[in-house]
């Protein structure tokens, strides 16, 4: 009798729907889940964090289309996973979480690590279920990561009884499944896509807003072919950077307030009127402003504003059909009009303000001058990863993307402690396509705390990230060590430090080197330069660049607040 146990089923069946990679913290129940993965040719990733973890696996669902797994033990282990799983859920990526749980045998008797682990993941999951035997193994893990990208992606969770992994059964017993197909491409409605196009024409101020909806929906070839079709202007949000290349003469990201608020016809494909484009509201929107819509969900449309029209679909595929109207009788948006007019002076006038804060040569050195730097020395094919508050925000606008799901950050759910997961996730997929493209995740100091212990994953896997953590000693701001030594002579630290502070000049470069990677404290643009030249040319090891800035650095003088408040 052909007998196969429960972790091979397991492994069998994520490798025959097509997961190649996945991340995790074995024990007590799942070892032999991961060894079984190895064994069936699934990369296996162990991280220092199921957050982290999860948070790895999904971005591999979202550069690759195919899910990542997460591997979780029982209780705790799975509930530092639903961080990653709800984040992963805002984002509309796709992965699949496997938790061990206790024995089918001891349930409600006070199991080691037991916990409601099938009813929590609802809250957190498209499809959250325990398969009842091991022949049903594989049907659950089929419907799992089909459910996790059929309609809009998202997590899933997959639940196995710790007595299950070892337990055996004749493979003549279970039912062989084949592979889930790619999701079925929908178009939209004929005549939806006609008035569209129209509403566009009549437009005197249009605006095509790029989401990261369309880099999942690997629409990149069909909008840089609207656009240049069309002459319409386009403005991405922070992970539709790249989608068409951000240094495109249509792209206006440097008037993105401007672009926002003037705008009489915006043309919205897979991005959501949610709070990072200010809920499709005044005051950073016309009030009387026409919005085309194109989602994958129908419940997403008439979130917040009505559609003039709704085009249901899938975004490639409805771009493509409004390529073919927008030919039909050559139209095209002039180059001359008062609207381009208007953005090209706020273009120029914001970029004026970035390069005189940039060129200052003063020390310690402030955002600008960092990203400045740094933006000169970045290979244009590197995938970016940042997370932060000010990091992130002026990271947005002065480091470039030229190709698409090349930008990875805080997201929807605005997560911090992302970066690091997302920077091994990507470099794995990197690695393994043999691709000599690098990643480099630029944190701040805050946010590379919640998961700075990846640094050991990064060392261990030998994965060339280059870390720059942005260091101005606290959460949007700190004080410097002088400050610091003074309130500590005031008394206890817990009633007299600002919340908002971090312990100065904090070494995390020796983080890195402790585990065997190259760490450069930075202070001057010099020391930034050549560390970051040295970085880039090292395959062999990950990098950590500790760059010291003032801690009163901030952002340029807004228009807007970041955060515009909901009078929903």
């Amino acid at each position: 009798m052909d007998e196969v146990a429960g972790a091979q089923l397991i492994a069998e069946s994520l490798k025959t729907q097509k997961v190649e990679y996945m991340f995790g913290i074995v024990g007590v129940p799942v070892i032999e889940v991961a060894m079984a993965a190895q064994a069936a040719g699934i990369k296996y990733v162990g991280m220092r964090n199921e957050q982290a973890a999860c948070y790895a696996a999904s971005a591999v669902g979202y550069m690759t289309g195919r899910p990542g797994a997460c591997l979780v033990v029982s209780g705790p282990g799975l509930i530092h996973a639903l961080g990653g799983m709800a984040n992963a859920n805002m984002n509309c990526w796709p992965v699949v979480v496997i938790g061990g749980s206790s024995d089918r045998n001891q349930e409600t008797a006070g199991a080691f690590q037991e916990f409601p682990q099938v009813e929590a993941c609802r809250l957190y999951s498209k499809f959250s279920a325990r398969p009842s035997s091991l022949e049903a193994i594989p049907s659950v893990i089929e419907k799992a990561v089909r459910s996790s990208i059929y309609g809009r992606p998202g997590a899933v969770y997959v639940d196995i009884a710790g007595d299950m992994v070892n337990a055996k059964v004749d493979r003549n017993k279970v039912r062989h499944v084949y592979c889930c197909p790619p999701p079925p491409v929908s178009l939209a409605d004929h005549s939806a896509v006609s008035e569209a196009v129209s509403i566009l024409k009549a437009a005197k101020a249009p605006l095509v807003i790029i989401g990261k909806g369309a880099a999942y929906g690997r629409a990149e070839a069909a909008l840089r072919e609207l656009v240049e079709t069309s002459g319409l202007p386009f403005l991405p949000t922070p992970m539709g950077k790249g989608v068409i290349p951000d240094n495109h003469l249509n792209c206006v990201a440097a008037a993105r307030s401007r672009a926002l608020l003037q705008a009489d016809v915006v043309l919205l494909l897979g991005a959501r009127l949610n709070w990072i484009l200010h809920f499709g509201l005044p005051p950073r929107f016309n009030a009387n402003v026409k919005i085309i819509q194109v989602d994958l969900c129908a419940e997403e449309m008439g979130n917040n504003v009505r559609p003039a029209v709704a085009l249901l679909g899938d975004v490639s595929a409805i771009t493509a059909q409004l390529v073919t109207c927008v030919r039909k009788d050559g139209w095209k948006y002039p180059s001359n009009t008062e609207w381009w007019s208007t953005l090209k002076e706020k273009i120029a006038a914001n970029a004026k303000i970035s390069k005189a804060l940039s060129l200052k040569a003063t020390l310690p050195m402030n955002y600008y001058t960092v990203f400045h730097h740094i933006s000169e020395l970045l290979p244009h094919d590197c995938i970016i990863v940042s997370e932060g508050a000010n990091t992130m925000d002026i990271g947005r606008t002065m480091l470039n993307n030229y190709l698409p799901r090349h930008r990875l950050d805080a997201g929807t759910f605005g997560t911090m402690g992302v970066g690091l997961g997302f920077a091994v996730a990507a470099a794995a997929v990197e690695r393994s396509r043999d691709k000599s493209r690098r990643v480099v995740c630029v944190e701040g100091d805050s946010a590379f705390g919640f998961s700075g212990m990846e640094v050991e994953t990064m060392c261990r896997y030998n994965l060339p990230v280059v870390i720059i953590v942005v260091n101005n000693n606290g959460i949007y701001s700190g004080v410097d060590s002088e400050t610091w030594k003074e309130m500590a002579k005031m008394g206890d630290l817990t009633s007299i430090a600002p919340p908002v502070s971090l312990l100065p000049d904090a070494r995390y470069d020796e983080v890195m080197a402790a585990f065997g990677g190259r760490g450069f404290l930075v202070r001057t643009v010099e020391e930034l330069r050549s560390a970051l030249q040295l970085s880039l040319s090292d395959w062999e090891r990950p990098s950590l660049l500790n760059v010291l800035i003032d801690p009163s650095s901030d952002r340029k003088q807004q228009e807007f607040p970041w955060l515009t408040r909901s009078n929903l």
